[in-house]
């Protein structure tokens, strides 16, 4: 079984805090990870704008946000201008790939992506996947991957990724790899869906703590599959409060006898293979708010 590790970084404080302590992390277990940088300013008190989405409070309360991202970052957008992330953490970017770790996109703004682009129409969708671009590039080269933020999207990204020739994306949660359909189309860069429940997702429901959530993760990364799962974290969460039980996670997996690494090498593993064509349609997930991207059914 492999499980690919895949960093969702969402905040300043989680590139300037988060990231050099996951990479701490990841070399003394030997393990590489795939890092997803949000590279624009950094917005997160505009998230603000979803308390009434239905689940969003609840969620807040369960993960306790405002010990785990601070007062400050809750502030920027709102009261403090959003600092650009590619510009005021470039070193710890720059040390994650010197390290050998896996560098893509997760987004531009990601609060805007996250709240915006399933309305979204081509030319905002491309000016955003643009700007991302070019900040990757000139940082660390270009991007091996795309990975969007909140599981949001619409046709014109996966039609973007395609052009970009990227070898494979993971924007949507589902259960083993397919060729995403959308839009009465079919995409070619195949989707390496989240496949496991992510931390906030598992915390405080049923009264479960930060000492025992990664026993259900390792719980349900038994599950069966010829095609290993995906786990998403985030620097803010694992990389910072939670890194122990990052530390847990990697002990129990490699206990379990599995192999731990990135998302490139998860996609290695399927040369050969026909992908199944998949519909990508909006569900909810377990212990988050709104609709995300989803693995829909088979398509003939």
């Amino acid at each position: 079984m492999r499980i690919a590790l895949k960093v969702d970084v969402d905040t300043l404080r989680g590139t300037l805090e988060g990231v050099p302590a996951l990479v701490r992390l990841f070399d003394r277990h030997q393990v590489r990870a795939t890092f997803l940088w949000s590279l624009g300013p950094d917005h997160t008190g505009r998230a603000l704008r979803r308390v009434f989405r239905r689940g969003f409070l609840r969620k807040v309360s369960r993960t306790s946000v405002f010990s785990h991202y601070g007062l400050k970052t809750l502030l920027y957008g709102v009261l403090l201008p959003g600092p650009v992330i590619g510009e005021r953490a470039a070193e710890p970017i720059r040390q994650a790939v010197a390290a050998g770790h896996e560098s893509g996109i997760h987004c531009h703004d990601h609060v805007a992506w996250q709240d915006y682009v399933a309305q979204k129409g081509e030319v905002w969708t491309r000016q955003a996947l643009e700007k991302a671009m070019a900040r990757h590039e000139t940082l660390v080269g270009p991007p091996t991957t795309h990975g969007a933020a909140g599981w949001q999207l619409n046709s014109h990204l996966l039609e973007v990724e395609e052009e970009w020739g990227l070898p494979y994306a993971s924007d949507t949660r589902g259960t083993h790899p397919f060729l995403p359909v959308m839009d009465g189309r079919t995409f070619h860069c195949p989707q390496l869906p989240t496949t496991l429940p992510t931390l906030d997702e598992l915390l405080g429901v049923d009264a479960l703590g930060a000492d025992q959530v990664h026993t259900q993760i390792v719980q349900q990364s038994r599950r069966a599959t010829p095609f290993g799962h995906v786990y998403t974290l985030h620097a803010e969460l694992e990389g910072m409060k939670l890194l122990p039980v990052m530390e847990r996670l990697l002990i129990a997996w490699r206990a379990e006898g599995y192999t731990v690494g990135t998302l490139a090498e998860l996609h290695a593993e399927l040369a050969g293979r026909v992908l199944p064509r998949h519909r990508v349609v909006w569900g909810s997930v377990a212990g988050r708010s709104g609709l995300l991207a989803v693995q829909g059914e088979a398509c003939e």
